[in-house]
């Protein structure tokens, strides 16, 4: 059955969440009867495929270990007009998959974002402070390089319209994946919107797999480099600028003395503010080089999102 005359697909990754998953099928299930229901397990170790197999959806195993491996699976393996995409630790409410799907066809939208809201009597349990705090500033670091107006970067509950999800090439292993779902809207400047929707607790006898320290490393990693790939000249012209700056910082009492004096008598400090001189310059060459090759880069791909329609319908 349908949705609008379109084919809802609910893509759910996880990873040992035997206590869970059957929660989220049931709870998609009941607020969207028509959804089709794809569980994408990581290689779990406890019994999350018999559950779910036993909830009658859609089993597909992804051995390589990554929430970003399951993703790239997902986008390519599923067929569907629009890709709704939750964990499957029965954190997020299902209720409101009818809302982001809803303003994803009546706005055009490529990507709807589920953003957090959690109760306050419920905060402590569902969303460490530690976690919180985190998120904001990984968002804001973001926003600050890549622009857009994102305020939950980080929610694990998206809905994508179809030519998102074919046009995405999903090159994160991790959780740093939804950092990568953002940056690839914002680079090729896609519509988007955000949905607030309730983030509750994990069910009793469900472990949270996300490691504050280890994937918030991870996370701004993945800014740094996208940030490199995806804004050479910015990346290359502020290198440039500092070596530029110390270069002239270390040549001045070397030019003041020579016209005091007509003399240089420190010639190494001399080769060295002309060393880092050079190296300015080339670290700014490379900047307007890989910026020509980042925008036929963001061309190409460009050109492949608009070559798939926005629903299949459309065809």
């Amino acid at each position: 059955m349908a949705y609008h005359g379109l084919k809802i697909a609910l893509v759910v990754p996880c990873y040992n969440e035997e206590a869970a998953i059957a929660q989220v099928i049931r709870g998609f299930r009941n607020a969207m009867p028509g959804i089709d229901i794809h569980v994408f397990d990581n290689n779990s170790t406890d019994r999350t495929v018999a559950v779910a197999r036993a909830e009658n959806a859609n089993v597909n195993n992804v051995p390589l270990r990554g929430k970003g491996n399951v993703v790239r699976r997902m986008f390519a393996d599923v067929e569907a007009d629009i890709f709704v995409m939750v964990d499957g630790d029965a954190t997020y409410d299902a209720s409101s998959v009818h809302r982001l799907v809803d303003k994803l066809i009546d706005d055009r939208l490529d990507m709807v974002v589920g953003c957090r809201e959690t109760p306050q009597d419920e905060a402590g349990a569902a969303y460490r402070k530690g976690h919180q705090w985190g998120n904001k500033m990984l968002t804001q670091s973001a926003l600050m390089i890549f622009g857009g107006g994102f305020t939950d970067m980080l929610s694990g509950y998206r809905a994508f319209s179809r030519r998102y999800a074919k046009s995405f090439p999903a090159l994160s292993e991790g959780f740093e994946i939804e950092t990568e779902l953002t940056v690839h809207a914002l680079e090729l400047r896609m519509p988007y919107g955000e949905v607030m929707t309730p983030y509750g607790a994990r069910p009793e006898g469900s472990e949270s797999k996300l490691s504050t320290y280890r994937d918030g490393w991870r996370i701004l990693k993945t800014i740094f480099r996208l940030f490199v790939s995806e804004r050479p000249f910015s990346f290359y012209g502020i290198c440039a600028a500092l070596m530029a700056v110390v270069s002239i910082l270390i040549a001045i009492p070397i030019i003041a003395e020579y016209v005091y004096t007509g003399l240089v008598p420190r010639f190494p400090t001399a080769f060295l503010s002309a060393s880092i001189m050079i190296c300015a310059l080339l670290s700014l060459m490379c900047g307007l080089i890989l910026d020509n090759v980042t925008r036929g880069r963001h061309e190409m791909k460009r050109l492949s999102y608009l070559s798939i329609p926005l629903f299949r319908k459309e065809q």
